[in-house]
């Protein structure tokens, strides 16, 4: 096909025309992005990520975690493939022991570190327990031993990455390690606990309302503070409970204070709560109360008990 000279000519033009066009575009979209950035303040170097406890978001990885060592447990010769979607790499590692040689109970994640961004190091507990089959194919002398071990509490440390679409792989096997420290007692910022004395009305009040709350004896609502929405425990887990002792916060436990409107106290509660077949189980609670009408009515169940600044 020929193209005449005057097509061409005004194709030169348009062309030209177009090139300044996006010539001066480009300088405004710059100008405006010089514009943005100097008026945002300016940002300063973020320190490299250390190993710490990690946040509510590593639930994730821990929970990952905690399916990854329970798979791992039981895996064995010929059921590599188990691991495979926890640990990409272990397409390439073939396994000795027996499968479902041993089995795990009672996992949970018990420590979650940030070893750097989108990476966690796991440790999970897990109490592992010989199959039945496994000790059967045991001598009398090794299947006594194996069974004085059984259900000993293991821990293992997994690391953690996330790779794309919120999921997460392993970087290793499991590594089985020693038991975390504990630490330190903790010390909370409550005065010196004394005995629950029937006599002092604000322990009259707090055990009624335990024993609508835990025991489902009589109106858990009578007890509550106004805009305070509190459920009693379904079913009933305790057949009757007691107040042990009390501490409050900032100073020693105050008997029969009395209740002047708009007062509020933080109590750290120590109960014996008897279960229908009369075992007695010790339960502790921090309560917020506020009175009202000359009376204490609880106004929460806090979520934590308060620490001492020292912690």
């Amino acid at each position: 096909m020929t193209v005449s000279s005057g097509a061409l000519a005004n194709l030169s033009t348009v062309m030209r025309w177009g090139a300044w066009s996006l010539l001066f575009l480009g300088v405004l979209l710059s100008a405006a992005a010089h514009l943005r950035l100097s008026s945002q303040p300016p940002r300063t170097a973020s320190t490299p990520a250390q190993a710490a406890p990690a946040s509510a978001d590593a639930v994730g990885p821990g929970g990952f975690a905690v399916l990854y060592v329970a798979a791992y447990v039981e895996a064995g010769r010929g059921t590599e493939a188990s691991l495979a979607r926890f640990f990409p790499n272990m397409r390439n590692i073939s396994l000795e022991a027996k499968p479902g040689a041993q089995h795990a109970d009672q996992l949970a994640a018990v420590q979650v570190k940030d070893v750097s961004a989108g990476y966690w190091s796991v440790t999970v507990a897990a109490r592992i327990t010989a199959s039945t089959s496994a000790q059967d194919d045991e001598s009398d002398k090794d299947q006594a031993k194996r069974e004085d071990e059984t259900g000993v509490l293991r821990y293992f440390q997994v690391p953690v990455r996330s790779t794309d679409g919120d999921g997460f792989a392993a970087t290793t096997l499991p590594a089985e390690v020693g038991a975390p420290e504990t630490g330190d007692g903790i010390e909370l910022d409550y005065g010196t606990p004394v005995p629950g004395d029937d006599k002092d009305e604000t322990v009259t009040t707090v055990a009624r309302f335990f024993s609508a709350y835990l025991a489902g004896a009589g109106e858990l609502d009578r007890y509550l503070a106004p805009r305070t929405a509190l459920g009693p425990v379904s079913p009933a887990p305790y057949t009757q409970v007691e107040v042990a002792q009390l501490a409050e916060l900032n100073g020693d436990y105050r008997r029969n204070l009395p209740a002047s409107d708009g007062a509020r106290r933080q109590l750290l509660v120590d109960l014996w709560a008897a279960a229908p077949d009369r075992q007695l189980r010790p339960l502790t609670y921090a309560l917020t109360l506020t009175a009202r009408d000359g009376r204490w009515e609880i106004a929460a169940l806090n979520a934590a008990p308060v620490l001492t600044k020292e912690n």
